[in-house]
């Protein structure tokens, strides 16, 4: 998927699930201060619907507020994007 001019790429730092049977799936920037939450019902996902990285329009990104958090997701993120391409299933 083509990035528009002003969409942020975040990778993959975290999935669970809730009692709602929904997926839920994090994606952080690189420095961990802002995430992107996508919620899957278990059914609908499926092989190559989620990938390494996604881009965003920073209008859907939320501000992670607590310190060890960014941290973590900062770590995650680099980890996630030195071992794979943005489009890989994951």
């Amino acid at each position: 998927m083509p990035a528009e001019r002003d969409d942020v790429r975040v990778w993959l730092v975290e999935r669970g699930y809730n009692n709602r049977d929904l997926i839920i799936l994090k994606y952080a920037t690189p420095d961990g201060q802002r995430l992107f939450r996508k919620e899957l019902a278990a059914q609908a996902v499926d092989v190559g619907n989620v990938t390494a990285a996604r881009d965003v329009s920073p209008d859907n990104l939320e501000a992670v507020d607590d310190p060890e958090l960014r941290d973590r997701y900062a770590d995650e993120a680099a980890r996630v994007a030195d071992e794979r391409d943005p489009d890989d299933s994951i």
